[in-house]
């Protein structure tokens, strides 16, 4: 089987929660693909992380730590930008097109079987496909470690069949309500099924409701509750700390460059008995409670018994961590004014945008390119970013649950925003630009999608 036709029977399936009935969240039919694959998830030690925003940005800063500890680390993320390919790597290397294809091969050859033996109701979802995948490729490389990023919710999730060495929950609110609940402790008990008796799981303070729902699971289950509050630094970042590297762009592709003057954070901590400074791009002060997520836990992995992780391996982690899509400011160019690309999906990450957007551009003015899925809370989301903008381009990505502009412009009524229809990204990307005055920022946001489209369009690369 080629990659490419690998890749359109994984598509097949219903591209992610498009057409995935309820009863596929079972991990019972999970456990006999594996048991059939002789149990992959068995042969690697593992951290699970689980939470509504921050889980992948958590999962690329510590597999970066861990990468800089001298471990070779395997790291499973979902959903992708640009290619499928991104969400299984190897020390930061995506899987190979050839590796990829063969071990769908043997997975789905393994699936039908299974079907046909009646061991399994139905072929496995999308989601279970590719982490089976994900499992059997980060066995075969032998990894030191692996951090695995559960993809909707946690007590149901593909991932929650492993028996992660440190379990990690990030900050919970409203989101993919149709699945995990209705209110924040619904959602958090989802979250929570990621909790094992008897091992650490690292976590923060945050809403009340997910505070007591978590608290509750750690005792009912003997766990250990690690806070990474004292990692999260005491003082604003926003002045002195907040700073600007370089004032020369590097180019990324013809006509595109991305910005290394893009500002980052910079604050003193102490970490394993001695003061590092953390310098992290990742762009947002709700990024600094990801940066201490994934301090708190390679502390905990040392204390589990990892080795290699010290001081120094976090404070080169943290600064070499490379997560694109997240605040990604794009340089000015003779063709495009400074673009920003954030996949803030819901209000959670809205108010987190809106936040990183007025910490960096204070009053400007800024035009957005806005797309979102129709089962998101878009009226909630355009009521937090819209005030911020001079015009808004709602538009479509390619994904059978993207609302249409129309469906946005209803949605965004009551904000008063000029909302300009557009049907495709490549048309709004350019509208945006023509409508942009002089030096006015774009902002591309409101999913995964319109963002990876948009990079597509751009001739970046991850």
């Amino acid at each position: 089987m080629s990659y490419e036709t690998a890749v359109a029977s994984m598509f097949a399936l219903g591209h992610e929660l498009a057409h995935t009935p309820s009863h596929k969240f079972d991990l019972a039919h999970m456990r006999v693909l594996l048991a059939a694959m002789e149990h992959p998830e068995h042969s690697f030690p593992s951290v699970l992380i689980a939470g509504t925003n921050g889980k992948g940005s958590t999962a690329a800063t510590l597999a970066s730590i861990l990468r800089a500890s001298g471990l070779r680390t395997g790291l499973y993320t979902s959903p992708h930008l640009l290619r499928i390919n991104e969400r299984i790597r190897i020390n930061g290397i995506e899987i190979e097109d050839g590796d990829f294809a063969r071990l769908h091969g043997e997975v789905d050859q393994v699936a039908e079987k299974l079907v046909e033996q009646g061991a399994l109701p139905w072929h496995p979802s999308f989601f279970e496909m590719m982490t089976a995948i994900a499992f059997a490729h980060v066995a075969r490389e032998r990894v030191d470690i692996a951090v695995l990023e559960v993809g909707m919710g946690g007590r149901l999730d593909a991932t929650n069949v492993v028996d992660p060495l440190v379990s990690v929950i990030t900050d919970i609110s409203l989101d993919h309500q149709k699945f995990l609940g209705n209110t924040v402790a619904e959602i958090a008990h989802e979250k929570a099924g990621i909790i094992r008796s008897g091992r650490p799981v690292v976590i923060l303070p945050q809403h009340p409701e997910a505070n007591d729902v978590i608290g509750n699971a750690i005792l009912e289950l003997g766990s250990r509750g690690l806070s990474a509050t004292e990692y999260v630094p005491p003082v604003s970042p926003r002045s002195s700390q907040y700073v600007t590297p370089s004032p020369k762009p590097r180019v990324a592709s013809p006509g595109v460059g991305l910005d290394n003057r893009q500002p980052h954070y910079r604050y003193p901590l102490y970490v394993m008995g001695k003061q590092i400074l953390v310098e992290t791009p990742l762009v947002g002060r709700h990024q600094l409670r990801n940066v201490a997520l994934a301090i708190a836990t390679a502390e905990a992995l040392s204390q589990q018994g990892l080795t290699g992780i010290t001081a120094d391996s976090i404070e080169r982690g943290i600064r070499e961590t490379r997560w694109p899509g997240r605040f990604q400011v794009l340089a000015p160019s003779e063709e495009w004014p400074e673009i920003v690309l954030d996949v803030a999906h819901n209000p959670a990450g809205a108010w987190a945008l809106r936040s990183a957007l007025s910490e960096r551009y204070g009053e400007c003015p800024l035009i957005f390119v806005f797309g979102a899925m129709r089962d998101k809370a878009i009226a909630e989301m355009a009521e937090i970013l819209f005030p911020l903008t001079q015009r808004v381009i709602a538009t479509r990505p390619e994904n059978p649950r993207s609302a249409s502009p129309d469906e946005i412009r209803q949605a965004a009524s009551r904000t008063g925003a000029d909302i300009e229809a557009v049907a495709e990204v490549p048309s709004a990307l350019n509208r945006a630009r023509d409508a942009a005055p002089s030096h006015t920022p774009i902002v591309v946001t409101g999913s995964i999608y319109l963002v990876g489209e948009a990079m597509r369009i751009l001739g970046l690369r991850i």
